[in-house]
């Protein structure tokens, strides 16, 4: 199952029009986009809120993600303050994978973009962001934080912007979108002394990852049809909400044998 390294904008200096700023903003989508990764079975790791950018991007260079997506809000130049709007989705350029996240993000984007027609996907090799991670990255200018319109539009969309990311991400990565969120809960495999096929899509000819051994304990994080997304063995607590639950194997596995408490 893919693996995300989420980098929401460390910038508070970055002030909206009609008050707030680019940190708080992106860092509240990046809030609502975690339920919605776990639930889809996409492992995560979330850049500190205290660090700076070259400790994001040391950390996400320090693993082995399948993307980089750090979120942003953009402004215009100082001669042009509070006249653009639009969103622009930025990959590295010559970026194969960079290049697929940023179409699929754009194109997805401008279902509930108040300005479809102002949505790019851009290649640059100016943004240090893209530059230097190792891992495909992708940059989203969600909207300009210095237009009233576009800060506004961010500031009541927040759920909406979290949900088109994510199900953008569950494009890329070729897995269903489940938006279904619930509590992750404790349940057993339950196949009679057999083996439980964990898959990597909610497929029965999808390739078996692992073989769950009977009675054993799995967190279930999500529902799509008769699959549940498990991630086993159980991880603590805490390394689930700190996005961290990779420790185990996450996958797809048939409703009908996992027995619930």
């Amino acid at each position: 199952m893919p693996f995300l390294f989420l980098s929401p904008s460390l910038q508070p200096f970055n002030e909206y029009a009609g008050g707030g700023n680019e940190q708080f903003y992106m860092n509240r989508i990046a809030d609502y986009m975690e339920p919605l990764l776990i639930a889809n079975g996409i492992q995560y790791k979330r850049n500190n809120i205290d660090t700076n950018l070259r400790t994001s991007i040391n950390e996400s260079n320090s693993g082995n993600y399948d993307l980089h997506l750090a979120l942003h809000s953009n402004a215009s130049a100082p001669s042009m303050a509070g006249t653009l709007r639009g969103t622009d989705v930025y990959y590295r350029t010559g970026s194969s994978k960079g290049a697929r996240a940023a179409e699929i993000i754009a194109d997805n984007f401008r279902k509930i973009s108040p300005t479809p027609n102002l949505v790019n996907a851009i290649a640059t090799s100016e943004l240090s962001e893209l530059n230097l991670t190792k891992a495909p990255a992708v940059l989203i200018e969600t909207a300009y934080h210095d237009n009233l319109s576009d800060a506004l539009w961010i500031k009541n969309n927040l759920y909406n912007i979290a949900k088109n990311i994510v199900q953008s991400l569950t494009i890329y990565f070729g897995i269903p979108f489940n938006d279904n969120v619930f509590a992750p809960y404790v349940a057993s495999v339950d196949v009679n002394g057999s083996t439980l096929n964990l898959r990597s899509r909610p497929d029965m000819s999808a390739p078996v990852i692992y073989r769950l051994p009977d009675n054993s304990k799995v967190l279930v994080l999500g529902r799509t049809g008769d699959w549940l997304i498990v991630n086993f063995p159980v991880p603590d607590e805490d390394s689930l909400y700190n996005g961290s639950f990779t420790q185990g194997i996450v996958g797809y596995v048939y409703s009908a044998y996992i027995r619930t408490p």
